[in-house]
């Protein structure tokens, strides 16, 4: 096989032993020729990485010198911070510990005034405690007291004594009086102008009221409120029967309830006996309402002294009017003689006038004579009085 022998078809081409060796060395020689190019290309980048990763190692130490001296001026800052800090600290702390130190000192004082004022309270709450010990033991003998049926009574009998005794007049009650009947009321009020009296009873039916309030629930409750009912009926119906006079005594009588409470319950659970009571004509009446009654009855009292004393005014008054009449004929009478009197002195003055001007013409006539003979004044003053006179 020579050289030229083809070895190769492709397509229309025929490619020969020469060809192939031929395109094989121009591909070594380009391969070689590429791989010359790359291995400068190589170098010559590993160069310029060099270059620049010698840069940055310059950049980066520049970078560190910086750093370093930034970390040296910021310690150096942040001591002179802290030591100013520190004496800041140490200033705060000085004066937190005198206002501390002032602080406990006043509070100390405040709180010796306070336990001062707490020893002053405590003994104003000694005293009370004592006061309270001595009214338990009152209370204690009230309820004693109105435990017992003729204490208790004599109990409301002295209040309702007590109130009238310091509205009216000692002439205008009476105490335990005896009525025409025979009965003997707590109480009657002398009516001004009437002949008629008012009678007040103070035997108010307590034990069935102090029962009710004893009672603790209803079983017990019910038997107390009927009780009561059945107490102050029988109260009320007693005291109409009793105290109740025609032409004696007021067709109304009062019964006295020595208590605001009970006056207050009364009138808020029991309604109906208030009202079968007023049916009867007695009225109930606490401590209050009897002082109102009383403060009544005295001006009615002083009403009726005004008006008893009116006609002895209008006497009075009809002398005083003829005593002024009189005065007035006096007065006239006195008018006149003044009168008369200014007369008398008109007539006593034209009288001195005259003889005031006699003075004066008999002064001349003195004159008259000290300048002529006394032979010849003498007759020609005498013609001159006679014809004056």
């Amino acid at each position: 096989m020579t050289l030229e022998t083809p070895v190769l078809v492709i397509g229309r081409h025929a490619f020969t032993v020469f060809d192939i060796a031929a395109a094989a060395a121009a591909l070594s020689l380009l391969l070689l020729v590429a791989a010359v190019i790359l291995a400068w290309r190589g170098s010559r980048g590993r160069a310029i990485d060099a270059l620049e990763a010698q840069r940055r190692t310059e950049e980066l130490e520049l970078r560190l010198a910086e750093l370093s001296g930034s970390l040296q001026s910021f310690a150096a800052q942040a001591q002179g911070n802290t030591v100013h800090l520190q004496r800041t600290l140490d200033e705060k702390l000085d004066a937190v510990g005198q206002r501390v130190g002032l602080g406990l000192s006043e509070q100390t004082q405040r709180t010796a005034q306070s336990l001062g004022q707490l020893n002053e309270r405590l003994a104003v709450i000694d005293a009370a405690q004592s006061n309270i010990t001595s009214l338990s033991t009152e209370m204690v003998s009230l309820k004693n007291i109105l435990a017992n049926k003729q204490t208790r009574g004599a109990f409301g009998q002295g209040r309702m004594e007590a109130i009238i005794r310091d509205g009216l007049h000692a002439k205008a009650y009476e105490f335990q009086a005896t009525l025409s009947n025979g009965t003997r009321p707590d109480c009657i009020i002398h009516l001004p102008d009437s002949q008629l009296k008012l009678v007040i009873d103070a035997k108010f039916p307590l034990e069935s009221h102090s029962a009710l309030k004893a009672a603790e629930d209803d079983a017990s409750r019910k038997p107390a409120e009927t009780q009561l009912r059945a107490d102050m009926a029988k109260h009320v119906k007693d005291i109409a029967e009793k105290y109740l006079i025609a032409g004696e005594t007021h067709d109304t009588a009062i019964l006295f309830v020595p208590s605001e409470s009970i006056y207050a319950d009364l009138h808020e659970q029991f309604e109906d006996v208030v009202q079968k009571a007023h049916r009867q004509h007695i009225i109930l009446a606490s401590p209050n309402v009897l002082m109102l009654l009383v403060q009544t009855m005295q001006a009615m009292v002083k009403d009726v002294a005004m008006r008893d004393q009116a006609h002895v005014i209008k006497a009075e008054v009809a002398k005083m009017m003829e005593d002024v009449g009189r005065l007035k004929e006096r007065t006239a009478k006195l008018r006149q003689h003044f009168s008369m009197a200014n007369e008398d002195l008109d007539k006593l003055e034209t009288s001195a006038g005259q003889i005031s001007k006699r003075g004066g013409k008999i002064s001349t006539l003195e004159l008259e004579d000290e300048t002529a003979a006394p032979a010849q004044a003498l007759p020609a003053a005498r013609p001159r009085l006679i014809n004056a006179g």
